[in-house]
């Protein structure tokens, strides 16, 4: 990874993650229809010469793992994921799977961290500390998406502390699956009436405010889980004071950033320089949470908020060695 700063914090009026990763492929698949060497030229979000039988291209706004199968079964020529670091323990969940199937595009830049945040009145202060005391806890999960990769990351990160979710119920504690990010209802509410002790999940740039002024504190990750986790491809981050100043000090927790596009290795060498093409055509009119357009030097770079954890698709190097951006 190069050496960069952390990025300043997103505007409060921004495009969401939703939007950011639908107008990609939406604005990609624009330029694609207007090329007249591009045969699927009618549109799903999926594509096919006019008249065709088959759906040959498919480009998939998603951000969660279903993403991964779809594009090594060929449902999808392209999709995202959401962080990008999660694509190798994704690709390794599904059967068959070598683990090297799967090339980069870009990815788009969207810093974030994981949060495990437990009221601070049960004087837990790390992940560690909650596996030896096995607390009593109600905690809250996003639960409108089963697929998303929240789920496959928060139960690698338990893993690589020796528990899991079925431990913390055998506690005698609750596992809650609630709709919305922890700053909307009705997991705001939740907290506000003492419903739930803890709260698991990402996005946490907006919420660790919220959570730190309802009692709770967020967990640090230990160099020995740090470690572990990195070597299933993941990469930690940090939630700083300085940063989120109602944090009592720096909390060290896995990395959330990045939406990874994606493709297979194998993939037509053609089909993946138009659609990198396309992404130089439309970056204007692409927006992402930072700006009004695609920082696409950034996006190539394995920056900081914009990981690439996987090699590029040929095709993809090519284009952006011969627009200049490597």
């Amino acid at each position: 990874m190069s050496a960069h700063p952390e990025p300043a914090r997103y505007p409060e009026k921004r495009l969401r993650a939703a939007a950011v990763r639908s107008r990609l492929m939406l604005q990609v698949a624009s330029v694609l229809v207007a090329d007249e060497e591009w045969r699927d030229q009618q549109v799903r979000i999926e594509m096919r010469p006019p008249g065709g039988q088959q759906w040959r291209t498919a480009l998939f706004a998603s951000d969660g793992i279903e993403a991964v199968a779809a594009v090594l079964g060929g449902d999808s020529q392209f999709a995202i994921l959401n962080p990008a670091t999660a694509i190798r323990s994704a690709l390794l969940r599904l059967p068959g799977a070598r683990g090297n199937e799967l090339a980069a595009i870009a990815t788009v830049p969207s810093y974030d961290q994981l949060g495990l945040s437990v009221r601070a009145e049960f004087g837990l202060h790390t992940l560690a500390e909650l596996a030896a005391v096995k607390p009593r806890l109600r905690v809250s999960l996003r639960g409108n998406r089963p697929t998303h990769s929240v789920h496959l990351v928060l139960d690698d990160v338990l893993a690589s502390a020796g528990i899991s979710l079925d431990d913390i119920r055998s506690w005698g504690g609750e596992v809650r699956y609630d709709d919305g990010l922890p700053h909307k209802a009705p997991r705001t509410g939740l907290l506000r009436d003492g419903v739930i002790d803890a709260i698991f999940d990402e996005g946490v740039y907006n919420w660790v405010e919220l959570a730190n002024d309802a009692g709770l504190r967020f967990l640090s990750l230990s160099d020995d889980t740090v470690a572990q986790l990195q070597s299933q491809g993941y990469r930690s981050g940090t939630l700083r004071k300085d940063r989120y100043q109602t944090l009592e000090t720096d909390v060290t927790t896995l990395d959330f950033s990045g939406f990874l596009v994606f493709t297979r290795c194998d993939a037509d060498v053609e089909m993946v320089g138009k659609f990198c093409e396309a992404m130089v055509a439309a970056r204007e009119k692409t927006g992402w949470q930072g700006g009004p357009a695609l920082p696409l030097e950034q996006m190539v770079s394995d920056t900081i908020d914009a990981p690439l954890p996987i090699p590029f698709h040929p095709a993809a190097e090519a284009t952006w060695r011969r627009h200049g951006l490597l």
